[in-house]
């Protein structure tokens, strides 16, 4: 679903009034958290999806590492999660085998752990989990909280939709495919926990999914209304994605991704096409997006290198302006 439709439907639900919970779906978060005791608060999402490799084994560890990534992006601990899976009634059950195994481990991985689930009957394979979490209440990261002069660091490369699309069409490369594998296997939890340490200097943090870089960059700038601005000589990008995005193996997500961001956004002149359709790209499992508080930047770079997280300082918060959205 386009995140404009998804965004309307949203906009008319009614909107449930609870003290307790203290980040839910008004500024279109990661995750919602739910106050439960005076140093305690839950952390709840959820994410599914269709094979995007074809490895099984492999999906089931994306599937579970993308869902993880919501938590972690709300400054979380993973606790136990709920397997939710699509099967066709008379398809291969070693391959569900693998998918399961792969998911688990992945979790065991994030010492998280599987307490159950749901299955349905499906034409197509769809898999993925719901995570619960915690999170001490005076410890959230949310979108909201980018300020001013704020640094704006990313933890992975971009480009994982690209090859995904290219590996449908049989024409991925055998090493484009292990590095994008690679890179949606990784958890975000070191990456988080070594920003955890710089605790206030975090002020707003998500990560980079299906709305692509983009479309999570818009959420963090309406959400904390500011204005972002970008230098597109410091994004990173798989191997690969930038061949993809010239010969056309474009995600069908991308042109929705970039129609919903529509004139909020200026690119200039220097920024060539194929970076600017790898900003849209629907990511799986991509890397967290934080505003930092620029004295703290350095460290924060140098705290993620020693954790072996990649660390691109890729823009700053600046007084909300318009557009919303610059790359330079």
């Amino acid at each position: 679903m386009s995140p404009a439709v998804l965004d309307r439907i949203l906009s008319k639900l009614p909107r449930q009034e609870d003290n307790r919970l203290l980040v839910g779906f008004a500024n279109k978060d990661d995750a919602a958290v739910f106050l439960i005791a005076e140093n305690l608060a839950l952390v709840q999402t959820a994410d599914f999806f269709t094979p995007i490799v074809d490895d099984p084994y492999l999906f089931g560890q994306i599937a579970a590492a993308n869902a993880l990534s919501d938590v972690y992006a709300m400054g979380g601990q993973p606790m136990t999660a709920l397997t939710l899976v699509c099967y066709p009634e008379n398809g291969d059950p070693d391959v569900l085998e693998q998918i399961l195994a792969g998911g688990i481990e992945k979790m065991m991985e994030a010492n998280c752990i599987v307490v159950g689930g749901h299955t349905i009957r499906d034409s197509d394979i769809k898999f993925g989990y719901s995570v619960t979490g915690t999170v001490n209440p005076a410890q959230v990261w949310s979108n909201d909280g980018a300020r001013p002069g704020d640094v704006l660091l990313l933890t992975k490369p971009l480009g994982t939709g690209l090859i995904a699309t290219a590996i449908r069409s049989g024409k991925a490369k055998s090493k484009w495919v292990e590095a994008a594998t690679e890179t949606m296997c990784l958890l975000n939890r070191d990456a988080a926990d070594a920003l955890k340490t710089l605790e206030r200097a975090i002020h707003s943090a998500t990560d980079i999914t299906g709305f692509g870089f983009m479309g999570h960059a818009w959420e963090m700038a309406t959400a904390s209304r500011v204005s972002l601005r970008f230098n597109h000589k410091r994004f990173e990008f798989l191997e690969g994605s930038l061949e993809c995005a010239r010969k056309g193996f474009l995600a069908g997500g991308l042109a929705k991704n970039r129609e919903f961001i529509g004139d909020c956004l200026h690119f200039s002149s220097k920024v060539p096409d194929e970076i600017q359709q790898i900003l849209f790209d629907p990511q799986t499992s991509g890397g967290l997006l934080v505003a930092v508080d620029s004295n703290y930047a350095d460290a924060a770079c140098d705290l993620l290198s020693e954790k072996g997280c990649s660390c691109m300082r890729i823009g700053e918060a600046i007084e909300k302006t318009s557009p919303l959205l610059e790359v330079t």
